[in-house]
Formats: C-alpha cells, sequence, structure tokens
C-alpha cells in the first residue's frame, strides 16, 4: 500500500504546484484598464499589414514638453509594430503629403487653444489618403498621441498612482532623500498616457486604446509644505515606455500580461 500512497502523495503535489504555478502566472488586475475599441468584423476582412504613424496628434497638440518627446516613442512604437510583423512605412511620406494638404486647407490645429478643427481636418486626411492610396500596400494610419492626466499618489502604503492600466510610484526630486510627514498624498499630479487611434482607408475606426507611462511631475524635496514639481526629465525608464505601449495596443496587438478584464 506504500507505494500507493507515495503515489498518492506525488500526484497531489504536483497538481498544487501546477495550481500555483498558473496563479504566479496570472497579471495582477489593474481596474484603471482603459477599455478599448476594436472594429474585430472589419479586421478579419481586411487584414492590416502595412501602416504609417503619423507625424501629428488626432486629438490636439500635446502639451510642449510630451510633444519633444513624441518623436523617440514614436520609433518605439515603430519597433513594437515590426517585432510583430507589420511593414511600418516612412513617416516622411506622410509629413510631406500632410504639409502639401495643410498649405490647400489650413492648419486644422488652432495654435491658441489647442483645439481640432475636425472638417479641416478630414479634408487635410482624405488628401493624404488619396496620395497615398495604393502606395505599397498601405492599409492604416496609426496616430499616437501623448496625453497627459491628473493623478494621486495616494493607493496603499506604497503610495501608488494607477492609471491606465499601470502603477507608478513617486518620483523625488531635489536635494533630500525624504517626503515631509504632513505630506498630502491626495494631491494631483501630473501623468503621460499613450492614446492610439488606428483608421483604415476609409478612415473609418479600426481600433482605439490607451495605455499609461509615466508620471510627469515629481515630488519636490526642497518644498517645506511639500508640492509636485516638473520632473527634469520626463518618460526616462524605457520599460514604461514600453509597457504603455503595450497596453495602448491590446488587443490589436495581443498583451501577454494584460492586467485588464478577459
Amino acid at each position: 500500500m506504500r507505494p500507493f500512497n507515495n503515489l498518492c502523495h506525488l500526484a497531489i503535489f504536483a497538481a498544487l504546484s501546477v495550481a500555483l504555478l498558473a496563479c504566479s502566472s496570472t497579471p495582477t488586475y489593474n481596474p484603471t484598464t482603459v477599455p478599448f475599441e476594436i472594429d474585430k468584423e472589419r479586421l478579419a476582412v481586411d487584414k492590416v499589414k502595412t501602416v504609417v504613424i503619423a507625424h501629428v496628434n488626432l486629438g490636439g497638440i500635446s502639451r510642449k514638453y510630451l510633444e519633444k518627446e513624441a518623436p523617440r516613442i514614436d520609433a518605439d512604437v515603430r519597433g513594437y509594430l515590426k517585432e510583430n510583423g507589420f511593414k511600418v512605412l516612412p513617416q516622411r511620406d506622410f509629413q510631406q503629403h500632410w504639409n502639401t494638404a495643410v498649405r490647400a486647407y489650413g492648419n486644422p490645429v488652432d495654435p491658441s487653444s489647442g483645439k481640432t478643427n475636425m472638417k479641416s481636418f478630414v479634408q487635410i486626411m482624405e488628401s493624404v489618403r488619396d496620395q497615398m492610396a495604393g502606395n505599397k500596400g498601405l492599409d492604416a494610419f496609426i496616430f499616437t498621441d501623448l496625453v497627459e492626466l491628473q493623478v494621486a499618489f495616494n493607493g496603499s502604503l506604497k503610495h501608488l498612482a494607477r492609471w491606465d492600466g499601470v502603477s507608478r510610484k513617486p518620483f523625488l526630486q531635489g536635494p533630500g532623500s525624504s517626503v515631509a510627514a504632513d505630506f498630502d498624498w491626495n494631491m494631483l499630479a501630473a501623468a503621460a498616457s499613450l492614446q492610439v487611434n488606428i483608421y483604415d482607408m476609409e478612415l473609418k475606426l479600426l481600433f482605439s486604446g490607451r495605455g499609461g507611462i509615466d508620471a510627469t511631475e515629481a515630488i519636490d524635496t526642497r518644498s517645506s509644505t511639500g508640492r509636485y514639481t516638473r520632473r527634469r526629465h520626463i518618460l526616462e525608464s524605457e520599460d514604461n515606455i514600453m509597457e504603455g505601449i503595450h497596453l495602448a495596443f491590446h488587443p490589436f496587438i495581443e498583451m501577454e500580461d494584460w492586467p485588464g478584464n478577459p
């Protein structure tokens, strides 16, 4: 009977090991994950293989300090798309046709308010689409907007901020290495996310998603009252950038550890 008992024990141990392994590989659920939009039926019929990343925003002008980082983020997006089998046309192709259309229809973005005149925007995009139609098999336009939100580092004893699928600890900036005891953790700080919108050649929305990247403000350790200040080097963590990109493109490109609802 002893061999049978040993076999039973081994079987139970193996079953428990598998269960524990399954639990450990399950990503942590984050309720702030942004619901995506995806046209599965259209994507099933018209496969997207060749894309171009627009150099302009879909939702208006980003903050100047974010706009400076946009080319670097777009380069990471380009690399991520290529890794996943997409052909990415040079951004200069889109930019050239965009500039030509702007001369014809006028700039759709009001520089004083940052708002976009959607009528002009659509006219320009139709012109760009017509010029690029059939260009090396182009299937879709990808807009990558860097947007800014307000978050609070008041989650748990670790003072985590959670937004758009990510959890981040506060960054300290200044000569000190500690935070005042009476610091108001409910105070809001600026944080950046990546908004992705993908349109087909008929300018119909195929996909929309958003993923958090990192806070753009840090706790100012020089302040006795406690405040946030602009970080000297924003979006400097490549890991955080890539996490934001993975979140923003899911499930157009499946994210392995998606933290949202199945």
